[in-house]
């Protein structure tokens, strides 16, 4: 969540990061409104509070003078039975605040280029050259028919739109760059978990996904559970309102599962194809790291991402997100975008977000320095999303005669 101390004590500067990422005057009109609000009800609190004290004070002196304390006495309970409704107030307006502040985006870092979409996005910098074919390159549907890779139809049959089934070599491939991502993150220091693939509502707030986003998500029936829309959800909490040592930091971890998403809004967007499904498999990246090494890890792992793309001799381009563009936890993402020559555009392929400290607030995930806790900062990545590259491999390495070639790092898995 967003530091409501830096937004109450420095609200225009505030409001215009929030406005660079998309957030509307109303909201942040509201904001001020709740905050203004707690501020009454506290003050009214206080001052009941004191005068509470001011009197218990008295007792002892007219004790001592031999007075008769009846009336104060009175007087005090009359002041307690009237703070009761005044604490109801100030919690009501506390929860008030929270419930809006909880939904707020966190803040773009200065250095965020300015937008409203992707199509103001910066490209970095280009890694590999796109191949020359010397015939038409198919996407990768046709080329799905043409091998039997992909099974579409059963796909929607067993469950419904936006579902597939890899068959054959297409299934061993997946497998084979689900083991490739991990080897690669374990050897770059990242430890392998195998976590839940439901997590409870706490979880999700704690990461940015609750409330706001509750219609893209899965929720189990009866109970307090969702099947994750990505790895990012159990590899972030597994420190969920824990205090680490600052010895213990980076902490880095790597982990697959599926993903599930509803893709609400998405309606028309990459019908065709394993683009945009409800499921699909992805190996991820978390880091929980010291303030002060958070850039460094962030690059650490963007380079990461980027290097598994170019073993596999795929292509691509590192992209700079907009405000407009960025994601509701992220204060700097980097986008990897892979060349899909069928498509003859780059698809992103991995987003890799430094969240600085919002979500550890939410998750309260902070470490001891001294005597004093402060937050972690929380960033993630994909490395990678697995049906998208296995898309990639397909247009990249496909041959005039429509059979696919397995890139060289994969054979031994195959």
């Amino acid at each position: 969540m967003i530091d409501l101390k830096y937004l109450q004590n420095n609200f225009n500067e505030a409001s215009s990061k929030l406005q660079k990422k998309g957030v509307d005057t109303g909201t942040l009109e509201k904001l001020q409104a709740l905050f203004q609000n707690l501020k009454e009800a506290n003050a009214k609190l206080e001052a009941a509070k004191a005068e509470q004290n001011s009197m218990s004070k008295l007792f002892g002196q007219y004790m001592r003078e031999g007075k008769d304390i009846t009336e104060l006495k009175a007087k005090v309970d009359a002041n307690k039975e009237a703070m009761v409704p005044l604490q109801e107030q100030a919690r009501e307006a506390e929860e008030a605040l929270y419930r809006v502040a909880l939904a707020v985006p966190n803040f773009p870092e200065d250095s965020v280029p300015a937008g409203t979409d992707e199509d103001d996005n910066v490209e970095l910098r280009k890694v590999l050259e796109p191949k020359s074919f010397t015939f038409e390159p198919k996407e990768h549907w046709a080329l799905a028919e043409k091998n039997g890779w992909i099974d579409f139809e059963r796909g929607v049959k067993l469950a419904k739109s936006r579902f597939s089934v890899l068959r054959g070599d297409a299934a061993r491939l997946e497998r084979a760059l689900i083991n490739f991502f991990l080897d690669t993150n374990r050897e770059k220091g990242f430890e392998e978990l195998c976590v839940p693939f439901m997590n409870n509502a706490q979880m999700l707030q704690g990461t940015g996904q609750l409330p706001k986003f509750e219609d893209d998500l899965f929720k189990i029936e009866g109970e307090d559970l969702y099947l994750i829309p990505t790895a990012e959800v159990p590899l972030t909490n597994m420190y969920n309102d824990e205090i680490l040592s600052e010895k213990e930091l980076p902490v880095l971890m790597t982990g697959y599962t599926p993903c599930f998403r509803k893709e609400a809004g998405s309606a028309g967007r990459d019908t065709r194809g394993m683009i945009r499904q409800h499921q699909f498999d992805k190996v991820e990246m978390v880091a929980i790291a010291h303030p002060d090494q958070s850039d460094e890890v962030f690059e650490m792992m963007v380079q990461n991402a980027s290097d598994i793309l170019a073993a596999l001799g795929l292509p691509h381009r590192v992209v700079e997100l907009c405000g407009g563009d960025l994601g509701f936890s992220a204060a700097r993402t980097i986008d990897l975008e892979v060349w899909l020559p069928g498509q003859n555009k780059y698809r992103e392929i991995s987003s890799i977000s430094n969240t600085r400290d919002f979500q550890a607030r939410r998750a309260k995930i902070r470490f001891k320095e001294g005597k004093k806790n402060r937050l972690v900062h929380t960033l993630n990545g994909s490395a990678l999303a697995v049906g998208r590259t296995l898309i990639a491999i397909m247009e990249n390495y496909q041959n005039e005669d429509g059979s696919i070639e397995i890139p060289e790092v994969l054979k031994k898995y195959m």
